[in-house]
């Protein structure tokens, strides 16, 4: 898959990130950029601390040390809704989606389109806008869900995924993390949400990468970021070249 454009400039920023939880250093000084429209694969094995900084982009989590920037602009998240806020959307691995609902009501969960506008929340529901919303962004991001109207709970983890991260995209004005995107999905099921994956900076979206599977990361990433027991261990380009180096960094 082709990498992305783009430039040297980071457009989010974190800055000397450190967080404990009681005597366990979670984060200890990390600094790492991510730029704008690029994959960005965060690396690391279980405790790495992978988890720990996804929740203070998310703003599930604030740190005791250093600082989160945008645009060089220091940002203080205190809840979900001010990183969204921010232009950035978190899909976990759980993807937090209603089996009972259709693609299309899982996409506009909590922000459905009500008609007349001005009514808010007591408006009815806009359907037509939300299928033909639905219909556009599913095209752009060339996401294959025949029956958008059946529930999810008939649908593959491959659509199930892509779902998720189609509503992400569409909710998020900058920023994506995702959190093990391929975990638990088969070969050609894998491949879908990579290939969905590699389009987002072309839809004007970066993408922070959260994945144990090296093979999926040199697909689609730009560069790996290695974290070891809190600390940032260093960062390469995310080519079969350099595959040995991100191993050694991973493991020590």
């Amino acid at each position: 898959m082709p990498r992305s454009k783009n430039s040297s400039t980071g457009i989010l920023e974190v800055v000397n990130a450190s967080k404990n939880f009681g005597a366990v250093r979670a984060l200890d000084g990390v600094d790492f950029a991510l730029r704008e429209r690029e994959i960005l694969a965060l690396l690391g094995d279980n405790g790495a601390g992978k988890s720990t900084l996804v929740k203070v982009l998310s703003g599930i989590h604030t740190l005791d040390e250093g600082e989160v920037l945008i645009d060089s602009k220091r940002c203080r998240f205190h809840s979900s809704v001010d990183a969204r806020a921010h232009g950035i959307e978190t899909v976990y691995q759980d993807l937090a989606l209603f089996d009972n609902l259709s693609p299309i009501a899982n996409f506009y969960a909590g922000r459905e389109l009500k008609k007349p506008s001005w009514l808010g929340c007591l408006g009815l529901l806009s359907e037509k806008r939300m299928k033909q919303n639905w219909a556009e962004l599913a095209d752009q991001l060339k996401v294959n869900i025949p029956e958008p109207s059946e529930p999810l709970a008939l649908m593959s983890g491959g659509q199930r995924q892509a779902v998720a991260v189609a509503r992400a995209v569409a909710f998020a004005s900058r920023f994506v993390i995702l959190d093990e995107p391929t975990a638990a999905l088969g070969v050609r099921e894998s491949g879908q949400v990579l290939e969905l994956i590699s389009r987002l900076p072309s839809a004007g979206v970066s993408v922070i990468l959260i994945s144990h599977n090296l093979e999926h990361v040199m697909q689609v990433a730009d560069r790996a970021v290695v974290l070891r027991q809190g600390k940032k261990i260093g960062e390469v380009e995310a080519t079969p070249e350099n595959r040995t180096q991100m191993v050694s960094m991973i493991v020590g």
